[in-house]
């Protein structure tokens, strides 16, 4: 993907301009109270509940801004609610017919399929060349380790998604399968890298 269209995609999904577009943090917090209405702190659980990090650049302080922006425009409206009731009085939210159209609408664009975006392990491999041997062997080491580290993680998450029977259950075990697949695809592969950059 060209430079130009990879920094067109960065602008619209992470830092939109106010007023023509939701930044990823928004689209996050857009589905998750479109799921149940809930209150701030009741959101950071499912945020972390959901491991949202793992496949949304979307930090806990994003969850927060974010779901002030969507009230202050709109997208979501305090309720009450003696179903959901926050125990420090705090307001509790649900999403709007507004905020659903613009989920929806977001999330139809094309450039979703066409972003390409680089890991760090990417950018070390591509300046690898300037590494000397023993930090190449320590990095490619670290590396695999981390792989194997995320093989098990996923596999145990995959585990407590079989048990799940929430909405996005079905969603996630497939996110999971990819996120499996793709780790071990890298943990095969990467004795061929090895061989290159240290010289087998």
């Amino acid at each position: 993907m060209s430079t130009k269209r990879a920094s067109k995609t960065k602008v619209r999904l992470g830092k939109a301009r106010p007023g023509t577009a939701l930044t990823t943090a928004d689209l996050v917090v857009l589905s998750l109270i479109s799921e149940r209405p809930m209150h701030g702190y009741e959101l950071v659980k499912e945020y972390e509940r959901q491991e949202v990090a793992d496949w949304a650049s979307v930090s806990r302080p994003h969850v927060y801004y974010a779901l002030q922006k969507l009230a202050d425009c709109g997208h979501v409206e305090a309720v009450k609610s003696s179903t959901t009731p926050d125990p420090r009085g705090k307001a509790v939210y649900r999403i709007t017919r507004t905020g659903e159209q613009a989920l929806s609408a977001a999330l139809s664009s094309q450039e979703w399929a066409e972003d390409r975006m680089p890991t760090a392990f990417n950018t070390w491999l591509g300046l690898a060349i300037h590494v000397r041997q023993a930090d190449r062997r320590r990095v490619l080491a670290a590396r695999r380790a981390y792989l194997e580290h995320q093989i098990a993680k996923e596999e145990r998450s995959a585990a407590e998604i079989a048990a799940d029977s929430g909405s996005r259950a079905n969603i996630a075990a497939v996110m999971v399968a990819l996120c499996i697949e793709q780790f071990e695809t890298e943990l095969r592969w990467l004795p061929a890298l090895e061989d290159v950059l240290l010289n087998r």
